[in-house]
């Protein structure tokens, strides 16, 4: 068994704002939602390795009415904690490091999207 994905939530509407943390913030690329389920609004997500295969995928689903994960949440492994928390700070996004060394073997931080769902995110420290 592996992962194929994790689903989000947004207001409707909400897809732009979701771009701006998951591409401009995590680095992700957007890739097309298949035809049939484009109509549904929300948008998909990837991340890749050097080699090109998929390492992550996060769906951004449209959910009315609408309220963010706050506990709930995806984690992310990136090589660059710190400049993954410049970027995101510098977009004006909140970095909680409160917890930065509290799972054994990585560093760590919290965010959280553009509409509030919880994100973690950690690199390995060894």
């Amino acid at each position: 068994m592996r992962l194929h994905h994790v689903q989000v939530a947004c207001p409707p509407g909400g897809e732009d704002v979701a771009r701006r943390f998951w591409v401009d913030g995590l680095g992700m690329t957007e890739v097309e939602k298949p035809a049939d389920l484009a109509a549904r609004g929300g948008c998909w997500f990837r991340a890749y390795d050097d080699s090109g295969r998929v390492t992550a995928e996060l769906h951004v689903g449209v959910e009315e009415p609408f309220a963010p994960a706050r506990k709930a949440h995806p984690a992310f492994v990136v090589a660059d904690l710190d400049a993954v928390a410049t970027r995101l700070r510098g977009l004006g996004f909140e970095v909680d490091e409160g917890q930065r060394d509290s799972f054994p073997g990585h560093a760590r931080l919290h965010t959280y999207d553009g509409h509030g769902n919880r994100v973690e995110v950690l690199a390995p420290t060894s």
